[in-house]
């Protein structure tokens, strides 16, 4: 099987299904890791494996912040996690979570930087 294929729509309904219910879990516990308090995390995306058994899960904190931190610490919770997303779903068995600090809101905001230069607006308004 390719590594390049993209996913199947199994992978795309439990990757949602995986996303909402940490979300709903990491806003209702008390998650006891210092790094974690007071800490709003968004979960952006989880890519789950073909075989469901392993997911990635894209997190940053809320509003900013070390992203590397909060993922390190999400990642110290990922047997707590994992046990109480096994309670949340159904699913045959619950995947093993791995966190990556999801980078996708620093490049939209340098994208956006980079459109708002007065070089770029100039060649942007340009007809050819």
């Amino acid at each position: 099987m390719s590594k390049n294929r993209p996913p199947s729509q199994r992978q795309l309904k439990a990757g949602e299904l995986i996303r909402r219910a940490l979300s709903e879990i990491l806003a209702k516990e008390n998650i006891r890791d210092p790094d974690l308090q007071g800490v709003s995390v968004t979960i952006s995306e989880v890519r789950a494996s073909p075989d469901l058994k392993h997911a990635i899960v894209y997190a940053a904190p809320l509003g900013g912040g070390d992203a590397e931190k909060t993922v390190k610490a999400l990642q110290r919770c990922g047997s707590f996690l994992r046990g109480r997303l096994g309670k949340e779903m159904e699913m045959k068995s619950t995947p093993r979570l791995k966190f990556v600090a999801d980078t996708s809101f620093d490049t939209a905001e340098d994208m956006q930087r980079l459109l708002n230069q007065p070089q770029v607006k100039q060649d942007l308004g340009k007809e050819y």
